[in-house]
């Protein structure tokens, strides 16, 4: 469920959820102006996406003790988030301050913690196979990777750049992306294109992965 897919009512729900942090129906209710029901319904749908979830019970007087809702992990995405902006601008900080090599150790050191069980899932395979999955691990990683054969050699393309506000301020990411990559095909690519040129994608042609 996405943004476009919550209701405006729905939506104004998740923002007093927001602000409260917990709430119970008849709360909810009475802050909206909505019916129980409604507001049942509503957060029934929103849980159903991961939206929100129950948080324990609350007693506001005599009879049944009602259950209190909160927003789920997901629901913050739905949220206005600056962490692109900061990061690009953390980056361009650190190149202006003479931090480059800071910048390259940092990557390196985020490479070096998914190095071995990346390796280990690729170590067995070849052609076309370890293509698919080293296509999996990126995809993972949140590159949306698609894997398309041209002739006798397969291409990689990652569609979409999970640094793209930091990579506005330094290619380093780029290298480090490109190093992972020939460590698992176990071949450096050939770069095709570049989403930072205006490309729709970054694509990698992997020579050696020979239709299957």
């Amino acid at each position: 469920m996405n943004v476009a897919s919550v209701s405006p009512s729905q939506r104004t729900l998740l923002d007093a959820l927001k602000r409260r942090g917990r709430a119970s129906v008849p709360q909810l209710a009475a802050e909206l102006g909505l019916n129980i029901e409604t507001i049942r319904d509503h957060l029934k749908t929103l849980g159903s996406h991961d939206l929100v979830r129950r948080d324990g019970v609350v007693r506001s007087g005599p009879g049944r003790p009602e259950v209190v809702y909160i927003l789920a992990d997901a629901a913050e995405a739905l949220f206005p988030r600056r962490e692109g902006e900061v990061l690009r601008e953390l980056g361009s900080y650190l190149l202006n301050e003479g931090h480059e090599r800071l910048l390259r150790d940092f990557f390196g050191q985020y490479i070096d913690q998914r190095r071995e069980a990346a390796l280990a899932r690729v170590a067995h395979l070849e052609g076309t196979a370890r293509v698919e999955e080293v296509a999996r691990i990126f995809s993972e990683l949140g590159f949306m990777p698609v894997v398309e054969r041209v002739g006798d050699t397969a291409r990689l393309r990652l569609c979409h750049c999970p640094l793209r506000d930091l990579v506005d301020a330094t290619k380093i990411p780029c290298g480090a992306e490109l190093a992972f990559l020939a460590e698992l095909l176990g071949e450096r690519p050939s770069r095709v294109s570049y989403l930072p040129d205006g490309d729709t994608s970054c694509t990698y042609e992997a020579v050696g992965a020979e239709r299957c």
